[in-house]
């Protein structure tokens, strides 16, 4: 409505100028007001199938600081572009980004620009370019870009990792679990003889190439060099972790992103205590591609690799975690959402005394017989 007033009032002043004050001005006035439109409008048309528009980004993030996100639009043949509009929006875990880019490519093949996006909360997150548009020098006109817009690209946002304290009842519950299973395996072991007929546990010094996932850290730490199993035993031993970003379809994306950095923040803190403390662990989690993926913590440094691998992946609403294991000496299960649902997931486990859950707060809702911890201000695990 405002701009039809506009044009109305453009068109009184002119009619008044022509017709009262100066004749032949006036007319000069309005070829040019009725011209101009007219090229802006064919610099619009025009360029609406010869612009293209990419971008480029790290693919990660730390959490408090800033990503640049550098935009460039090319266009093809010789004749000059008018004024191209590109709107970039931000997902939740991002600060948003309100301004609606313009430039104008006339002289090179090319114009770019960059822009710092605020990176607010640790997960994963996407930025894309929503919106192309060619528009006339006159800015008034715009037809929608024909070329298909530049796919999302995925950021992880990395969180600081808690320290947890080893004086937490969850690590001492684990770390009994696996003394007692990594007793009971020795002890069916114990009438072994190794390769030098000696009767002992099925071990050897670790030698290049080995699988890192055979160590005995336990075992290492003890004799003071590396002691490789010789058998796949030591899987059984190995508590399960397990991931589950569960988000509704119906769940506000802001919210969730919140308690989704929270799991984050409480699973990965507890796998590096326990490898810090050389207990080895089974993690499990979905991968970028979409497959669930069971990868052996047994390396003290291998924890913050592993986030990035978790961060890389979009969470999609309404998946639970898949678990393959059916027995294991204790499986920890942090989820966003301890609702019946999740009862599907510990279902496949035989004891299910031996599955724990770690929930956001004091306050997360169970509703599954299983206990649920909680990550305390002092990087504390209580139950709720």
């Amino acid at each position: 409505m405002g701009t039809l007033l506009s044009i109305i009032s453009i068109v009184v002043v002119l009619l008044v100028f022509t017709f009262y004050i100066d004749g032949e001005i006036g007319v000069v006035i309005i070829a040019f007001m009725v011209f101009a439109p007219l090229v802006s409008l064919f610099f619009a048309w025009y360029g609406r199938k010869r612009v293209e528009v990419s971008f480029d980004c790290d693919g990660y993030v730390k959490k408090g600081g800033k990503l640049t996100v550098n935009v460039k639009a090319e266009k093809t043949g010789f004749f000059p572009l008018g004024i191209v509009e590109i709107q970039l929006a931000a997902s939740e875990v991002f600060g948003s980004i309100d301004k609606l880019y313009k430039l104008s490519v006339i002289k090179g093949d090319s114009e770019s620009f960059s822009i710092e996006v605020d990176a607010n909360t640790g997960g994963n997150g996407e930025i894309a370019v929503t919106s192309v548009r060619s528009c006339g020098f006159l800015g008034f006109l715009g037809f929608k870009a024909k070329n298909p817009l530049p796919p999302p690209k995925s950021v992880g946002v990395i969180p600081e990792i808690p320290e947890i304290k080893t004086t937490s009842k969850l690590f001492r519950s684990i770390a009994d679990s696996v003394m007692t299973s990594d007793d009971e395996e020795n002890s069916d072991s114990s009438q072994l003889f190794s390769a030098n007929t000696t009767p002992g546990y099925e071990h050897r010094e670790y030698e290049a190439g080995d699988p890192l996932k055979r160590v005995n850290w336990k075992l290492s730490a003890k004799k003071n060099q590396m002691m490789v199993r010789l058998d796949e035993a030591v899987a059984s031993v190995q508590p399960v972790i397990a991931i589950d970003l569960f988000r509704e379809a119906k769940a506000d994306a802001s919210k969730s992103v919140l308690t989704e950095e929270r799991i984050i923040c409480s699973v990965f803190g507890l796998a590096s205590m326990l490898i810090k403390n050389g207990i080895a662990s089974t993690f499990v989690y979905y991968e970028a591609d979409g497959r669930v993926v069971s990868e052996s913590i047994d390396n003290p440094e291998y924890p913050p690799q592993l986030l990035l691998k978790v961060l890389a992946s979009r969470v999609e609403r309404d998946r639970r975690i898949s678990i393959d294991a059916e027995s294991a000496c204790a499986c920890v299960i942090a989820s966003t959402d301890c609702s019946a649902s999740i009862n599907s997931v510990i279902a496949k486990f035989e004891d299910k005394d031996a599955v724990s859950l770690i929930g956001e707060s004091a306050r997360s809702k169970n509703e599954t017989e299983c206990k649920m911890w909680y990550l305390d201000g002092d990087n504390n695990f209580k139950l709720v």
